[in-house]
């Protein structure tokens, strides 16, 4: 995608929000996205207070495979870069500088946007750590920048405003499902530019890089010798309860219909898909995959727990010990997940709007009970 556009004639710039947080996995993350963007070649990788932090402290923010820049004005870290182009025969300088609203006086911003000699011509995109109309109309009167790009959180990209509008405003989206292509091109206007936004999806039909491969790979690799997964937290599940495993569902004067059912559709083989990619010692994935990880007596690894692996009874209708032992006395209870626990826009993309379609295809009870009903 990127080698579509030559590479003298391209600027990559990520806007920074790493991680979520600063868990032992995400630090692990943090790691390997950086050394992913310096194998990509991005030109700079904006830094988010919490962001800076987990650079500093990891002793990151010297990487000479990656320039950061931030509103962070430590010495450590610049708040901007500049880079020089040629369009249409001219020689055109795009200016990159990050800025936080909550910090720094608007004013700043004319210091930190070098000015231009006499005739040249210039870009200036400000990445701003916070974005709403007021921080926009403050900005847009100093009549000095082009470009306001916003964090997101929305999935999706978008302009914010009209396109057409001076500085042009967009969201760049989260969960790295999109990149958003800036196209500069010379405008009919003397000394004008016009910007043309494009959002691209990120999807699975790119062709793959072997080194980015690769160091997925490693990553995993940290991941199973960090053992994460023995050592995510359980709570205490309430009232004695403990997970007994979907088995115990299938006798024939109880579940057995809905257990034959359940064991032809994509939730009884959930596990497997995570040993095909690897990803079986991963708690962010693992949990979506397996009954009750976040408590005692649920999953903690397959030689451990080998009737708790896959999305199974307990998952929707709650932990089955006091239930199994007095079935028509005593009902599941929580706790109990729900679809969009797992489904979110992170880790399902095409879950949204499509919830009939996917109930479907794990439909295991018997008509007339309703959807809604079946707990």
């Amino acid at each position: 995608m990127f080698n579509s556009v030559p590479a003298e004639k391209r600027l990559l710039i990520d806007t920074g929000s790493l991680v979520e947080t600063n868990s032992d996995q995400d630090l692990i993350k943090f790691d390997i996205i950086v050394e992913a963007l310096g194998l990509l070649d991005y030109h700079a990788v904006n830094l988010t207070d919490e962001d800076f932090e987990i650079a500093r402290n990891r002793g990151l923010l010297d990487n000479p495979a990656v320039r950061f820049i931030s509103p962070h004005r430590t010495g450590e870290t610049a708040a901007g870069f500049q880079s020089r182009y040629l369009l249409n025969n001219e020689h055109v300088t795009v200016s990159v500088l990050t800025f936080d609203p909550d910090k720094s006086p608007t004013e700043q911003i004319k210091e930190g946007f070098v000015n231009p000699e006499e005739g040249a011509k210039t870009i200036n995109i400000l990445i701003v750590s916070r974005c709403d109309e007021e921080v926009v109309s403050s900005i847009a009167p100093l009549g000095i920048v082009d470009c306001i790009v916003c964090p997101s959180e929305a999935e999706e990209p978008m302009i914010i405003g009209s396109p057409n509008r001076r500085p042009l405003v967009f969201s760049v989206g989260r969960y790295g499902r999109y990149i958003c292509r800036l196209q500069i091109e010379k405008a009919r206007v003397r000394d004008r530019f016009k910007f043309k936004f494009t959002a691209i999806p990120v999807n699975e039909d790119l062709e793959k890089d072997a080194a980015l491969v690769d160091l997925y790979k490693g990553y995993q690799q940290i991941i199973r010798d960090s053992n994460l997964l023995e050592r995510h937290p359980r709570y205490v599940l309430p009232d004695g309860l403990k997970y007994v495993g979907s088995q115990s569902c299938s006798s024939s004067d109880c579940h057995a219909y809905e257990y034959v059912e359940w064991m032809d559709n994509a939730h009884a083989s959930a596990y497997a898909t995570l040993e095909e990619v690897g990803s079986q010692y991963d708690p962010e994935c693992v949990a979506c995959h397996v009954v009750g990880m976040d408590y005692e007596s649920g999953f903690i690894s397959e030689q451990q727990t080998p009737l708790l692996k896959d999305v199974g009874c307990e998952n929707c209708h709650g932990p089955g010990s006091k239930h199994n032992e007095k079935p028509h006395e005593v009902k599941t209870s929580e706790p109990k997940m729900t679809c969009i626990q797992c489904h979110t826009p992170e880790h399902s993309g095409d879950y949204a709007g499509n919830e009939d379609t996917f109930l479907e295809r794990i439909k295991h009870w018997t008509e007339p009970n309703a959807p809604g009903n079946v707990k």
